[in-house]
């Protein structure tokens, strides 16, 4: 196949993916006229081939079969639902700087036909979610990915903000060492789990909270005999960990899916007509107790006698604890 040959394919195949869609189709007339726009010399029979060729190559070129001929790419590439779902995602994240959410968006627009794109844009709406302010935050997880790939620890700073919104480095600028296990994504936020030598076990920090990390030639420190990132995810409320504890949870019989939602499927039982008894396994800390707080008593702790009476105290005292 002669040069020119395979460059005329390929601005076939730019104008099919570009510029076609199920609605908008496109008969040799009209790829004739693109190629000749472009300076490429083309024929009806020669369009043809090429898309013949294009054909035998994978592409998914559709043909309507008609008086003329007319042609648009199919499933291969995304549908329209599904790249709304994706940006609607994008937008919405806590997590994606706004910036990267911009740069996101535009990539996914360019993954269909102009008019599909432009139909993506209509409905778009102005992105008034909370975003982080760490813009580096993309720069720390390929970091941390390349981490747990190579199973070595890292260094980092962790800070918090003051009253005045201003950064500030927690413990006075501590360097973290830390054994990062995996990434989880929790309430639109996401979390790396690992072993901290500092706190002497497994925690959790908020990937957008770290600064200044560093990847480092130590091996990390083993994973705990029987550690399962998943079943962590699923005990751990909102990302703050404690003592993993089984706990038995009185429910109204509304709040099911709330305990689905949180927990998966859990050992239940009736409790009697309105209540049902739920057990599950959870990190007990005071963000546990603000959780079973938020539902205003349809959901409450029944066992063991020891949470319980931490619970009060947290209510007694108004404890909260969110240090890291």
């Amino acid at each position: 196949m002669d040069n020119e040959k395979k460059s005329r394919i390929l601005y076939v195949k730019r104008f099919l993916e570009e510029q076609t869609d199920e609605a908008h189709q496109a008969t040799l007339k009209d790829i004739l006229a693109y190629l000749n726009g472009e300076g490429i010399a083309a024929s009806h029979r020669t369009v043809a081939q090429d898309i013949e060729l294009l054909l035998e190559a994978g592409v998914d070129v559709v043909c309507n079969r008609s008086t003329q001929n007319r042609y648009f790419v199919g499933a291969g590439r995304f549908e329209l639902p599904e790249l709304k779902l994706l940006i609607d995602a994008v937008q919405a994240s806590h997590f994606i700087p706004h910036k990267k959410s911009v740069a996101l968006i535009e990539k996914l627009s360019a993954l269909t036909s102009v008019h599909q794109a432009e139909e993506l844009r209509r409905f778009l709406y102005t992105d008034k979610q909370i975003k982080p302010l760490n813009e580096r935050v993309y720069v720390t997880m390929d970091l941390l990915h390349a981490a747990i790939r190579q199973e070595k620890q890292v260094r980092f700073k962790y800070y918090e903000y003051t009253p005045k919104q201003r950064k500030a480095y927690k413990y006075g600028g501590r360097v973290y060492e830390f054994s990062p296990y995996g990434l989880i994504w929790n309430n639109d936020r996401y979390y790396v789990a690992g072993y901290s030598r500092h706190h002497g076990k497994v925690i959790t920090f908020r990937v957008d909270r770290i600064a200044a990390p560093k990847l480092t030639d130590i091996p990390a420190e083993p994973k705990p005999e029987g550690f399962d990132i998943a079943k962590y995810a699923n005990t751990t409320i909102q990302m703050y960990d404690g003592p993993l504890r089984e706990v038995a949870l009185l429910c109204e019989n509304s709040q099911m899916n709330a305990i689905i939602d949180y927990f998966g499927e859990v050992k239940s039982s009736v409790t009697d007509k309105e209540h049902f008894t739920a057990r599950v396994s959870v990190a007990v800390s005071p963000t546990f107790f603000g959780w079973i707080l938020s539902f205003g008593g349809k959901i409450r702790i029944a066992a063991p006698q020891d949470v319980l009476c931490e619970f009060r105290a947290c209510l007694e005292f108004g404890l909260i604890n969110t240090d890291k």
